[in-house]
């Protein structure tokens, strides 16, 4: 999930603390940068952009589609409801993701019916399901964003079973940075 890179639009709380310019500017590259490690014969990237007029650039091979309206839960359940069985979705503002983090959570999902990755704050960086399509339009409904209550909200709304992957960290502050 990605948002088009404009100051005061990405990285708010990030930009309090280092300026709103260099805020955007770190997760421009941060985002390209995550992009390209991540890429590989394994899966298909697919880039959920927002606004809906972003001009997101990717290397030319992703696949790029609307996150659409609402909250992050809506804009979450609608991108993974569209996407194929064993699917992961994750955060742009993830530091220190790997491809090996990718693919253990998309091996999580050979024998769970969802996985997550919790983040150091409370929250996740990755959110996937065995079979997303199944996944009701509400399931993400309640959940408290943006707080460190996120991971416990979603887990207790997944149904089935959950495996939780690889804690890693979200750049939220200035001392998120690496």
């Amino acid at each position: 999930m990605v948002k088009e890179p404009r100051p005061g639009r990405v990285k708010t709380r990030l930009g309090r603390d280092i300026g709103m310019i260099d805020a955007t500017w770190w997760y421009r590259h941060h985002v390209d940068r995550m992009l390209r490690n991540l890429s590989d014969p394994r899966w298909t990237l697919v880039v959920g952009y927002a606004p809906k007029t972003a001009r997101i650039i990717t290397r030319g091979q992703d696949i790029k589609i609307w996150q659409g309206g609402g909250n992050l839960g809506d804009r979450m359940i609608r991108l993974l409801r569209q996407a194929p069985p064993k699917s992961v979705l994750i955060g742009s503002d993830i530091t220190g993701v790997k491809r090996r983090h990718i693919a253990r959570a998309i091996a999580a999902l050979g024998n769970r019916d969802a996985v997550l990755g919790p983040a150091r704050d409370g929250g996740f960086w990755l959110i996937g399901a065995r079979h997303p399509g199944r996944l009701g339009k509400s399931v993400l409904s309640g959940a408290r964003w943006s707080t460190a209550h996120a991971l416990v909200d979603t887990k207790a709304r997944l149904p089935g079973r959950i495996a939780l992957v690889d804690i890693l960290n979200d750049v939220d502050t200035v001392d998120d940075l690496p």
